[in-house]
């Protein structure tokens, strides 16, 4: 168990169908993961990915700082058929002091008493995992939205490294092999971006090319490349 050890990244408990597409991608981009379940058989799954990975019983206070949750930054309780239980421990990781608490909802009336004690509320299909993984791995990325194959359709943030360019200066389409749908300024939205519009930190830009593409130009933005 890990209740000594230092800060992990992310913490998920429950291994149903989205819980282990959420551990896997989060794991497949290098972040640290720690998973939870009564399930003996999925935790030898998602050994294959992570190393913490722990059969627990009760998701008491006493067992989770047990298994070390309260040493994750961000915790998903990926529960959602069993109410009473994912209410349960959602509380029971608030009570914990998890900086950032997000609860998987089947139903609008579970969403809202998470939501009232405190959680993040998400009600996710099959692909939603992958889409909140993504938006937990970059701070840039705040959406995406897979099209088919490898394409996709991502809205980020502008930092100062773009800032104060021109759309043709900053020429995303030769130097990103990605096109410019739509940019956010102050509020307001423009669907037709000119080559001379002036682009600014902290501008919302909608963008369509293929997923490594952009991934290349969110590092460029971030300062990683």
């Amino acid at each position: 168990m890990l209740n000594n050890k230092a800060a992990i990244e992310f913490g998920i408990i429950g291994l149903g169908r989205f819980g282990f597409a959420l551990a896997k991608t989060l794991a497949d981009a290098g972040k640290e993961v720690l998973v939870l379940d009564n399930n003996e058989s999925k935790i030898k799954q998602i050994r294959y990915i992570t190393e913490n990975a722990f059969v627990v019983g009760p998701l008491d206070k006493e067992t989770l700082m047990d298994a070390g949750i309260q040493n994750c930054e961000t915790v998903i309780v990926c529960i959602g058929e069993k109410i009473d239980v994912s209410i349960l421990t959602t509380l029971n990781v608030i009570g914990l002091g998890i900086p950032r608490v997000i609860a998987k909802a089947i139903s609008y009336e579970q969403g809202c008493v998470l939501e009232k004690i405190g959680a993040e509320v998400i009600y996710p299909e099959s692909d939603m995992a992958i889409r909140l993984a993504n938006r937990l791995i970059s701070t840039s990325t705040l959406d995406s939205i897979e099209l088919n194959g490898d394409i996709a359709i991502s809205e980020l943030k502008l930092t100062s490294r773009i800032a104060n360019q021109t759309v043709i200066e900053a020429n995303l389409r030769e130097k990103y092999n990605i096109n410019i749908i739509a940019i956010e300024q102050n509020g307001v939205t423009t669907i037709e971006v000119t080559p001379d519009y002036l682009l600014k930190e902290n501008d919302k830009m909608v963008v369509v090319g293929k997923r490594e593409n952009i991934k290349k130009f969110e590092a460029f933005l971030t300062g990683n490349r």
